[in-house]
């Protein structure tokens, strides 16, 4: 499984989840793909009132900010 991280520059709320994703343990790496919404009018109109954004590879299922190193740990886990 992997993540696709929807984001922007400059955008304060990424950076802060990019740290939760950082500093929450798990006990296998998980691949993230950082995709930057700025560079398709589909994923401004999709993503961008929510950025930033996980989406899991296997399941498609969304996890939107805010969210913690707990709920992460969640995502992450369910099945």
């Amino acid at each position: 499984m992997g993540l696709i991280f929807y984001t922007t520059s400059h955008c304060h709320l990424c950076e802060l989840a990019e740290r939760v994703m950082m500093t929450t343990p798990l006990p296998t790496a998980v691949e993230v793909e950082a995709v930057d919404i700025a560079e398709s009018a589909a994923l401004i109109e999709r993503y961008g009132e929510r950025i930033p954004v996980l989406q899991r590879s296997d399941s498609g299922a969304e996890l939107d900010w805010p969210f913690d190193a707990t709920s992460l740990q969640q995502f992450l886990t369910t099945v």
